[in-house]
């Protein structure tokens, strides 16, 4: 290496590590909230270390699971509204993770950018973090990139990693039957998914982000769609552990139509009354904006039901009982039939 100093830092080339450091700085904090048995060691290593003994478990099974936020992080950014979806990042990832019957322990972000805002990127993480004490889980690592030249001004993108675990000889789906009750759990609205479509049709309305609201009577059309995706993790845990729950259909890009099948067995499909449950004004105006046929909604939005559990017909008054003191909307969607596919009878209202 030569004398020669030219005064070139890695701040020149758009990258600012004091920036990193403070943002590590500010989310200690946030992360502290979700330290729960078996954390060992978090934020601040090169590496996390979790303790499955302390966690409680005896013969432990592991599950992972990963996903983003998709397209709905456009709306953020363009709103300035990014709290909730560091919340739909744990919830896409979690709620996938229960539908196999395992318990979060532990998650992890990605979150890049283009330039890093401290602030920005703080609120976004501590969202992360409010993701994880509602459901359980310790935000014990991640990874902040700041990549000039890949990301325009203020866009960043985020990925979310989640760990959890079963007992051995837990996993779900299981001994799903013909004749079993189907219970839906209400969204929170649309979720993290179809969000490339829902831009399209603000687009056909010629809204803007910060008009009134169509289907609600206060707040802006942009606040309502970024409602975040509706954590189901500690509802469905006390479901699994009341007993009686064979399986768990987490519904996301697909809808009912395709996220159902993937839990039953293949030559069992599934009858779903599509009175039993009122469509939500957002989905009502989705529709009603693009033309859109009903089976195009049902493979498409979550049409308001968010989580479908399939339960032994003899436990599901007791199990209704229990989500709702959960602070669950349940509804009896229909039953478990023979012959693959879901079958529809009524009309979404």
């Amino acid at each position: 290496m030569t004398d020669t100093k030219n005064g070139i830092t890695y701040a020149d080339a758009g990258v600012d590590i004091d920036a990193g450091n403070a943002l590590v700085d500010r989310i200690k904090p946030a992360a502290k909230r979700t330290n729960r048995p078996g954390v060992l060691s978090g934020l601040g290593g090169f590496g996390a270390l979790f303790d499955l003994k302390a966690a409680g478990y005896d013969d432990p099974v592991l599950v992972a699971a990963t996903d983003g936020v998709g397209t709905k992080l456009r709306i953020a950014i363009d709103t300035g509204h990014v709290e909730g979806v560091g919340i739909d990042l744990v919830a896409m990832c979690v709620n996938d993770l229960v539908c196999q019957g395992a318990e979060p322990l532990f998650f992890l972000d990605y979150f890049a950018t283009g330039k890093l805002e401290t602030e920005q990127a703080a609120r976004v993480i501590e969202g992360i973090a409010e993701g994880c004490v509602r459901s359980g889980a310790a935000l014990i690592g991640g990874e902040t990139a700041e990549m000039p030249g890949m990301y325009e001004g203020g866009d960043f993108d985020l990925a979310g990693f989640a760990v959890g675990a079963m007992e051995r000889g837990a996993t779900l789906p299981d001994g799903v039957v013909a004749g079993d009750v189907l219970l839906g759990l209400a969204s929170d609205g649309v979720h993290s998914n179809g969000y490339s479509l829902v831009r399209k049709l603000v687009q056909v309305s010629g809204l803007s982000w910060d008009a009134d609201c169509p289907w609600a009577s206060e707040g802006t059309l942009g606040a309502h769609l970024l409602t975040p995706t509706r954590l189901y993790v500690r509802s469905a845990l006390a479901a699994i552990r009341a007993g009686g729950v064979h399986a768990l259909a987490h519904i996301t890009g697909g809808g009912l139509t395709e996220n159902l099948p993937r839990v039953l067995p293949e030559w069992l499909g599934a009858q779903v009354d599509l009175d039993g449950w009122t469509l939500p004004g957002v989905f009502r105006w989705l529709g009603e904006t693009g033309g859109m046929a009903e089976a195009e909604m049902l493979k498409t939005f979550n049409c308001g039901i968010g989580m479908i559990l399939v339960v032994d017909a003899g436990t599901a008054e007791s199990l209704i009982t229990l989500l709702e003191a959960g602070g669950e909307t349940v509804t009896r969607l229909g039953e478990v039939v023979e012959g693959a596919g879901v079958r529809y009878t009524g009309t979404l209202a």
